[in-house]
């Protein structure tokens, strides 16, 4: 049990990258960007490494604002397949209520 799934609002700017818009057909005009993403590390920890540029997603190092504790925290901790599989989960979840959703 040493993983977590995390959830990072992103600026709406970054619905000016035709990639992420092209990920994202259903998105609702409103509602949040965000990064769904799995880690060994704290969600707090992993979040500073992607703004420092480490280990980063491009679109959370220029775009990431904030972690979106509400949305993953009950989760967590799992082993690293239930992450796995909760980092799909939760993207679709947020993907049907309107959410713009990046993924690795």
């Amino acid at each position: 049990m040493s993983h977590n799934v995390y959830v990072v609002r992103l600026h709406p700017d970054v619905l000016k990258y035709k990639k992420f818009r092209d990920e994202n057909p259903d998105h609702s005009p409103g509602k949040p960007c965000v990064y769904v993403g799995v880690t060994g590390l704290s969600p707090d920890a992993r979040f500073d490494n992607h703004k420092a540029g480490y280990k980063a997603c491009w679109f959370v190092k220029k775009f990431g604002i904030t972690l979106m504790t509400d949305l993953y925290e009950k989760f967590n901790p799992m082993s690293y397949d239930k992450a796995c599989e909760m980092e799909k989960k939760l993207a679709g979840f947020l993907r049907k209520k309107g959410y713009a959703v990046w993924q690795k």
